[in-house]
C-alpha cells in the first residue's frame, strides 16, 4: 500500500511509524491496535497522510483529548505561525522551564549593522542568543545556508558589549531553532561552529519534541477542547502555553466559553500539563 505524503511524494505505508506515533501520545496498547485496525480498514492506494494523520486524530480524540493533543503537538506547533511570532515566545517558556532568564524581539547593534534578536538568554552568568526558524510546512527543512548567515550575525554582535538582564555582558553562544528538520549539512556546519542547535527531531533524546513532552510545557494550540478562532484570541493575550492558561483562567470566560466548556477546557489544561491523571 502506497500513501502520499504532505510534499507530493509517494512512499509505501509505513504502520509501524504510525503505530510508535499513538503510543507517544500516550494511549495504551488496546487503543491504539483499535485506531490502526480502524484506519487499516479505510486506507486505499495513494491516500494523503494527511489524511491518515486526520483519521488517527480524530479516533484519538474520542479515547481522550489529551491523547489527541499530543498525537497533535507538531501541527500545534505550526499553529503559531504563519509569521511565527508566537513560536518565539514560545521557545522562550521552553528555555524559562529549563532555569533560563530571557528576553524576547530584540534589537541589537553589531559591529558593522543593526541585527534583530528573536530571544536572548541567561544562565550561569552566559548569555546565549537564539534565532527561530519557523516553518509553516512539515516537509520544509532548514539547511546550511541558514547557520552560514546567522553565524555572520553572531559574530557581527560577539564583538560587542550590551547591558542584558541588569549586567554588561556578551553574547558567548548562538542557538538556532526550528519547529521542523535540521539537513545533515545543517548539523555538520553547526558542530563545527559550535552552534547549538534544536529541532523537532534533533538532538536526539533532548530534542524540541523531548523537551516539550519532558516538561508538560504544550502550546495552547494543543488544546482539542478550544476553536481555532479561541486559541487565537488567547496568543494575542499572551497566553501562550497551557501553563500560562491555568494562571489566567479568567480568560476563558473573556472570550466568551459557557461554564461547562470552560470546565472542559481547564480538565484537558490539567491533564495536559501532568496535574490531574488522564
Amino acid at each position: 500500500m502506497k500513501v502520499t505524503k504532505f510534499s507530493g511524494e509517494v512512499v509505501i505505508f509505513d504502520k509501524d511509524k504510525l503505530k510508535k506515533s499513538l503510543f507517544k501520545s500516550g494511549a495504551n496498547e488496546e487503543d491504539v491496535f483499535r485506531v490502526l485496525n480502524t484506519i487499516e480498514k479505510e486506507l486505499y492506494d495513494g491516500i494523503p497522510t494527511k489524511k491518515i494523520y486526520k483519521m488517527a486524530f480524530q479516533l484519538l480524540k474520542k479515547v481522550s483529548n489529551v491523547h489527541a493533543a499530543k498525537y497533535n503537538l507538531r501541527t500545534a506547533i505550526m499553529a503559531l505561525g504563519p509569521a511565527g511570532f508566537y513560536f518565539e515566545k514560545f521557545i522562550a517558556k521552553v528555555f524559562e522551564i529549563e532555569g533560563y532568564e530571557t528576553q524576547t524581539n530584540l534589537s541589537l547593534n553589531g559591529k558593522c549593522v543593526s541585527h534583530e534578536v528573536d530571544v536572548l538568554l541567561k544562565k550561569n552568568e552566559i548569555v546565549s542568543m537564539v534565532e527561530c526558524k519557523f516553518h509553516g510546512s512539515q516537509d520544509a527543512k532548514t539547511d546550511v545556508k541558514v547557520p552560514m548567515y546567522i553565524l555572520s550575525r553572531y559574530n557581527d554582535l560577539a564583538s560587542q558589549e550590551f547591558t542584558f538582564f541588569n549586567e554588561t555582558a556578551n553574547i558567548e553562544k548562538c542557538w538556532i531553532v526550528t519547529n521542523n528538520r535540521f539537513t545533515e549539512d545543517a548539523i555538520q556546519f553547526a558542530r563545527c561552529s559550535k552552534l547549538e542547535l534544536l529541532s523537532w527531531n534533533y538532538p536526539s533524546g533532548n530534542s524540541l519534541k523531548n523537551k516539550i513532552d519532558f516538561h508538560h510545557i504544550y502550546p495552547v494550540t494543543a488544546l482539542t477542547t478550544l476553536t481555532l478562532s479561541e486559541k487565537d484570541k488567547l496568543l494575542t493575550q499572551n497566553i501562550i502555553t497551557a501553563r500560562e492558561l491555568l494562571a489566567n483562567k479568567d480568560w476563558l470566560n473573556k472570550i466568551g466559553l459557557s461554564q461547562t466548556r470552560i470546565k472542559n477546557v481547564l480538565k484537558e489544561t490539567n491533564q495536559l500539563c501532568n496535574i490531574l491523571k488522564q
